[in-house]
């Protein structure tokens, strides 16, 4: 254990934070495994409608165990529920909405996110992801992207940086990273600090970032609930 594996979020204190900026009806695909885990903590009174590319829109909760039908899946395959409303439609479709320019967000993991926003989240290495797969349509067909993220790698390198080094799923397409430390903005090829954890300093969290850190006005304290 490192010294900031004591106080930093945990994956589902990261995915709450990111939960809060969802407007209220906005049309949402969250990417396979991690960034799935952002439907479970919508706040109260507000409701996105969530899309998967193999085709369903507005599908509702996980079902409990030993109620799950497997012919209702996400694109990660895991089981999902149906509700009023929710539509099914063929894969092709699916991505004409992606690529058509019709969801608002798309939150997905990353191995490493460049300061101009440029976005690695496969590779062809060992255990790597085999294939880019939707994640290139959806960085350039979302409104917004978002990325969920420890702030380092398991062994301590940071996933902010200059450059990326792995293949790319995207150029410039992130404009918001939520990490294990802090929430950065992206902007005018910058990396913008927003929020960090106040047990962390500022110096602290820059020399855990691959690029330089910013501001442009009081960074606020980045607190969540326990879960």
């Amino acid at each position: 254990m490192t010294q900031i594996d004591a106080f930093k979020l945990s994956n589902g204190q990261i995915a709450w934070r990111a939960a809060q900026d969802i407007e209220d009806g906005a049309y949402v695909n969250l990417g396979i495994g991690f960034p799935e885990m952002v439907a479970q903590f919508q706040p109260e009174g507000r409701q996105a409608i969530f899309h998967t590319e193999n085709g369903v829109l507005d599908f509702g909760k996980a079902p409990k165990p030993g109620n799950e039908d497997w012919d209702c899946i996400n694109a990660g395959k895991k089981a999902i529920t149906i509700r009023p409303g929710t539509a099914f439609f063929h894969h092709a479709d699916s991505f004409a909405m992606v690529r058509g320019g019709h969801l608002d967000v798309a939150i997905l993991g990353a191995y490493e996110i460049a300061q101009n926003g440029d976005l690695a989240n496969w590779s062809t290495g060992k255990g790597g992801v085999p294939a880019v797969g939707g994640a290139m349509d959806l960085v350039h067909g979302a409104k917004r992207v978002a990325v969920i993220t420890d702030h380092v790698t398991k062994t301590g390198e940071p996933k902010l940086v200059a450059a990326c080094t792995l293949p790319l799923t995207g150029v410039g397409c992130v404009t918001r990273v939520y990490t294990s430390l802090a929430v950065i903005d992206i902007e005018d090829s910058h990396f913008v600090l927003r929020e960090k954890l106040p047990a962390i300093s500022f110096d602290a969290l820059q020399a855990l970032t691959g690029a330089s850190l910013h501001t442009d006005g009081p960074v606020a304290d980045l607190i969540v609930p326990e879960l």
